[in-house]
């Protein structure tokens, strides 16, 4: 049987390793790897999706898997990655992230079966340790020489924010989260993104320390697009996993949009299909790169394991409503992100209900310069309102052309919109 390790290999998965060993032995051995999730938003976004993934393969071959949500530590705050300290969550705060975390999680991973992954929360065990019991359980184990020769420390130490003693703690206590689930559930992996590192390997060695047993980690690549820039951004904003964060249209357009070679990429980092036919996308992209196959792929399958079916049909209307397609079916979220750079105005809704005739509201929006540009344009076919031809210079738009009962979507050409926003009751 093929070892999870090496299908992870094949799709450029992983990027340290502390044993190479560990893929033989999991051609023939089932085991435990957890990964951690700190809810420190009501959602994940794409930059959590390669471990979430990663999970998935390891539950696929028969691994047991552990999510853990990191209800204590993310009250204190992780200083790997991180150049300043975060602000802190209350315990409400982190039991609603959790929820939201595991629906999303869900997507990805079973739940259920005879395989089923866990969520756990390591406020369950941190909680109720006393201070006195962790510096004499816990703390005897480190010495600060061992922690400050972390790079994540190094890098804060050296900072002119510095560390505080609460984020320089947080190692300790992912450390101590790795020990327990190897006491409680045989868990020997820890997983994390590259720069987890020095926490993982801090976990392994307190194992050793008072176990006597031998751990593994896996850290996944920090990735960052072609042109260098971190991962996992829109317009500096995070693409979220929460559709009401980040549409299932904006959700489809941000994989859409990725460059040829990072598509390709990332067909074998986020899909679930096989490497022999990502690599025949790959080739017919190259062969046609015109035709996007690598980036239409890319989009549809991660919408639908991300959005659903219906998430995917959604976002596939809205996209071709760029392209002259049908509008009356989109409510007023996805007529916003859709049209949400182009030109906008607004007018009274008792103008509508009125009936507004079509050459003022485009003489009004700016689409032509006068009544009798607009007059001549509808007449030569070229003006469209809801992406409907508009055939009669006369045409009055009136609350039946609402759509959404608040938005009117104006055309002039193939390319020139304008929304028109309907104020009032």
């Amino acid at each position: 049987m093929e070892s999870v390790i090496h299908e992870l290999e094949a799709r450029r998965m992983i990027a340290q390793i502390t044993d190479p060993a560990l893929a033989d032995r999991l051609r023939s051995e089932k085991a435990v790897i957890y990964i951690g999730f700190d809810p420190t938003a009501d959602s994940l976004h794409v930059g959590h999706m390669m471990p979430i993934i990663a999970l998935s393969h390891f539950q696929r071959y028969g691994h047991g898997v552990l999510c853990l949500v990191g209800g204590a530590t993310a009250m204190v705050g992780d200083p790997s990655g991180k150049s300043e300290e975060r602000n802190l969550l209350t315990l409400d705060q982190v039991a609603q992230n959790a929820r939201a975390v595991k629906a999303q999680l869900e997507r990805f991973l079973s739940f259920e079966g005879e395989n089923p992954a866990r969520m756990i929360d390591n406020n369950d065990w941190i909680s109720g340790m006393s201070f006195i019991d962790w510096l004499r359980d816990v703390g005897k184990h480190f010495t600060i020489n061992y922690m400050i020769s972390k790079e994540s420390v190094k890098k804060r130490l050296a900072s002119e924010q510095g560390i505080s003693f609460t984020e320089f703690s947080y190692m300790t206590m992912q450390a101590f989260d790795f020990l327990h689930l190897y006491d409680e559930y045989q868990c020997t992996i820890q997983g994390g993104g590259n720069d987890q590192w020095g926490n993982i390997t801090a976990g392994m060695d307190l194992i050793h320390k008072v176990r006597g047993a031998q751990a593994y980690g896996i850290t996944f690549p920090l990735l960052t697009t072609a042109s260098g820039e971190k991962f996992g951004k829109s317009e500096g904003n995070p693409v979220w996993l929460d559709p009401e964060r980040t549409s299932p249209y904006q959700f489809y357009q941000f994989w859409f949009n990725q460059p040829d070679e990072d598509a390709k990429r990332f067909l074998y980092i986020f899909t679930f299909l096989n490497v022999e036919e990502i690599a025949a996308i790959c080739a017919a992209h190259d062969e046609k790169p015109h035709e996007r196959a690598a980036q239409k792929t890319l989009a549809a399958e991660l919408t639908r394991t991300v959005h659903g079916a219906g998430g995917l049909e959604k976002a596939l209307r809205a996209s071709n409503a760029l392209f002259g397609g049908e509008l009356s079916g989109l409510g007023k979220k996805e007529l916003e992100d859709i049209f949400k750079d182009v030109p906008s105005s607004e007018v009274p809704r008792s103008r509508v209900q009125q009936g507004m005739p079509l050459v003022d509201l485009l003489t009004e929006t700016g689409l032509c310069k006068s009544r009798g540009e607009a007059r001549r344009f509808i007449d030569q076919g070229g003006v469209y309102l809801n992406n409907e031809r508009a055939g009669d210079a006369d045409r009055v738009a009136g609350a039946a052309d609402l759509l959404a009962d608040s938005i009117m979507v104006l055309r002039h050409g193939k390319k020139k919109y304008h929304l028109v926003r309907v104020a009032g009751q």
